[in-house]
């Protein structure tokens, strides 16, 4: 099929033309559905590393997290590892799975007399 996109080698082309500049995906087509949508999406932020930190992160989940098989993949020392790993997930929010229901959980031990009001603004603080 001429319309197909090629795999992988659209992202590293598309990540080596952005040169880091951030992405914005106006046109999103699943083929097979026969769906096409309009509009501003943002990549995923795995998708926003450059093309040899998404490397190194799916190395790093092959090797189930193990820094003694990154150094013999990568041929570095632990430090360096760790480093990098640092400097990756200081590009990387957390994102909370299911943050309404901590909100909702921190508010019913409020509405219980679990936690008293000052604990339950604590609670909801550290949750933003």
């Amino acid at each position: 099929m001429a319309n197909d996109p090629k795999p992988a080698s659209d992202w590293q082309d598309l990540l080596r033309i952005a040169q880091g500049s951030p992405i914005t995906i106006e046109r999103v087509r699943i083929p097979e559905k026969q769906i096409g949508i309009e509009g501003q999406f943002t990549l995923p932020e795995l998708a926003c590393l450059s093309l040899e930190d998404q490397v190194f992160v799916v190395a790093f989940i092959r090797s189930h997290g193990t820094i003694k098989e990154m150094e013999q993949t990568f041929g570095v020392s632990y430090p360096t590892i760790k480093a990098r790993l640092n400097r990756i997930s200081s590009q990387l929010e957390f994102v909370e799975i299911n943050p309404t229901s901590s909100r909702t959980d921190v508010l019913q031990q409020l509405n219980s007399g679990e936690i008293s009001a000052a604990d339950a603004i604590r609670a909801l603080e550290a949750l933003n």
